[in-house]
Order: structure tokens, then sequence, then C-alpha cells
């Protein structure tokens, strides 16, 4: 008989160790932090070490608590891989695809259909949020993460390079760059401060275009509505040649001049401790053959 600390001490101290956070490790084991703590104190107390070195707003694993995570850790994700291998005969195979509320829109619902008619066994969820969800805890089986990378933890595989020009609604008529000292820029809002954005400074810059101010227009907080602004003939945006693709393909928006700037990279990103099943293999597959067959949107 083997004499083991009780299941939810371990399960406690594996979440917050492998997040280095009670916070995080209440959220993930849906409890509260004091929950967290108090089943760790009790772990220490039941096998007689201390297995975390606690400090102010902080916690770090002591050298027996590193000994003890990577058992733990491998053997969750063993428990995980053989309960999901029995359970999946029994429901239907459910993936969910993470990605911005933008690309979402833009570029997977318009192609979600053909997804559905080539594998109709598996339900696709796409998750639309801004937040970077944890790939490791199950919230998501793959992400779409737009930038240069790294990401630790995950296994990632470049997708497609984004690249940016001016879109306009062709009612506008622009012609030449010089046109752009008569008409509204359209904006929208990086969250991240980067002097890789492509944004409107960095297209003059590169345009070699004086004279205009790159700050002026109107400005938004979401993609989506920036491409709807252009579509209404409100401006010219800078924007992701992939997202506006159906738009160009059906010229409600053209590219009246370039040049075409290089965006950051797309890539196919999903968490290295979590099972890879067949179902998660085909959605991946079926995202490769989609850029494999995007053409240029020009």
């Amino acid at each position: 008989m083997r004499r083991l600390p009780p299941l939810s001490g371990l399960r406690a101290f594996e979440a917050a160790a492998r997040h280095l956070s009670f916070k995080r490790a209440a959220q993930e084991l849906h409890v509260t932090p004091t929950a967290i703590s108090h089943q760790v104190r009790q772990l220490e107390e039941v096998i007689g070490v201390t297995l975390f070195e606690r400090r102010t707003r902080q916690v770090l694993l002591t050298a027996e608590g590193q000994v003890l995570l990577p058992v733990l850790r491998d053997g969750f994700d063993s428990f995980a891989r053989v309960i999901e291998g029995l359970s999946r005969r029994q429901r239907r195979a459910t993936v969910t695809l993470s990605a911005t509320p933008a690309f979402t829109a833009k570029w997977l619902v318009p192609r979600i259909a053909g997804f559905h008619n080539a594998r109709p066994d598996i339900d696709l969820t796409l998750l639309a949020t801004l937040e970077v969800v944890d790939l490791n805890s199950g919230v998501a089986d793959l992400a779409l993460r737009y930038g240069p990378g790294p990401y630790p933890g995950l296994s990632a595989e470049p997708l497609a390079i984004d690249r940016f020009a001016p879109v306009a609604s062709p009612r506008l008529g622009l012609k030449k760059p010089a046109d752009l000292h008569s008409a509204t820029l359209l904006h929208f809002d990086w969250r991240r401060s980067d002097s890789g954005n492509p944004t409107w400074r960095r297209w003059l810059k590169i345009a070699g275009m004086d004279g205009i101010d790159s700050r002026a227009g109107l400005r938004f907080s979401d993609e989506t509505h920036a491409i709807q602004a252009a579509v209404a003939g409100t401006g010219v945006a800078l924007h992701s040649l992939l997202l506006v693709s159906a738009e160009l393909a059906t010229k409600t928006l053209v590219v009246p001049f370039g040049p075409e700037i290089e965006g950051f990279t797309l890539h196919l990103v999903r968490g290295s401790r979590r099972p890879l099943t067949e179902p998660i293999e085909a959605t991946q597959a079926w995202l490769r053959a989609q850029f494999a067959q995007s053409s240029s949107p020009r």
C-alpha cells in the first residue's frame, strides 16, 4: 500500500510551482489563493520539508521543491494523456483555437465552413481574445500569435510574414502617395509599443514622404473598425493585407500605391506539455494548407 500525501495538496503544489504563483494556481484549479497556500502548508507538514521560499508577493522553489516538481508534473501529464485517450471514444473531438478578434472575424470565420466540411467529426471552437491564453493549462489547444517570438514553453511554427500597405475605397480616387496630403489617415492602436510596428509614421519614412503629420487622422482601438471606416470611404488605412484580402478581392478596398512594408510573423503555437491528439494535428494541417493556398491579395 502506497503512503502518499493527499492528492489535493500535490495538485496545489504542482500548479503553484509551475506558475511560481499561488494566485495563478488558484485560477487554474478554481479555488482561492488562500486554499492553495493552506494545501501547500499541509503538504509540507506531511512530508516534513519546506517546498517554497515565501517572499513578499513572490514564491520561489526550494531545492526540495525543485526535486518534487518534475516528478509531479510528468505524472499529471501522464494521467492527462491516458485519461484523454480513454475518454476520446466517448465524446466528440473538440479543438479550441485562440486568435485575436480581428483575425478571427476577418480571416478565420470566412474559412471555417471549409474546415467543417472537411472534418465534420471535429468541433472547432474559435476563442477570440486579445489576452494571451495559457496553452499548457487547457484553455485552448492552439493559438495564432502575431509577433517576433520566442514563445517559451510552447511549440511554435511560422505560418506567414504579414505585409502592410495603404488601403482605401476606390471611391476616393487615390493614385499616388502625394494624394495622402488631402486624405484622412486611419489608425488603430497597437497593444504593444514596438519600433517594428507597421504604423503610418514608419510607412511615411520608408516612402520618403514629407509634410504629412503621421499622428493626424482618426484612431480606432479595434482593427476591424479601421477596416470598416476605410470601406466607408472615411480615409486611408495602413492595414494587414491578410486581414483585408476579402475586401481586396471584391474591390471594396484597393491598394492605390506602395510601398508595402513588412509586419511581424504569424505563428501557430500549442502547449508543448499538452498531448498532441489527431484532431489537433488535423487542425494544424488545415491551417498550414490555408496559408499555403493563400495567394497575394494584390
